[in-house]
């Protein structure tokens, strides 16, 4: 809840209010990162119930994050100097997917964040 509350914060700030670095994709980058924290939450509350299959749970991830952000571009579409981006959106579900990625084919990964 506090990464999707941190998110919903930042993406409520108007356009002039974000002081993002200004390399060239600086704003997928921080997308990416951000989505990527949200994925690591939702596989410590799913990624312990030993009931729903490992592959599962990484979908599961990642269409829960990309859910999420296609809400949070939704949100942005009523924020002034903010647009909806399909961008945005494929930088959050890849930020997920990686994640996810890494947490599917690692079992030290999947052991600490069962410890979480």
């Amino acid at each position: 809840m506090i990464i999707m509350g941190t998110i919903f914060f930042l993406s409520h700030q108007t356009g002039d209010n974000l002081n993002l670095p200004s390399f060239p994709g600086a704003d997928k980058l921080a997308h990416m990162l951000a989505y990527g924290a949200l994925a690591v939450t939702v596989l410590w509350a799913y990624g312990k119930n030993g009931t729903i299959r490992k592959q599962r749970t990484a979908m599961l991830t990642i269409v829960l994050c990309m859910a999420y952000g296609m809400t949070d571009e939704f949100h942005q579409s009523f924020i002034p100097l903010r647009s909806v981006s399909g961008l945005d959106i494929l930088a959050d579900t890849t930020g997920a997917a990686v994640v996810a990625f890494v947490w599917y084919n690692s079992v030290w990964v999947r052991q600490r964040i069962s410890v979480m």
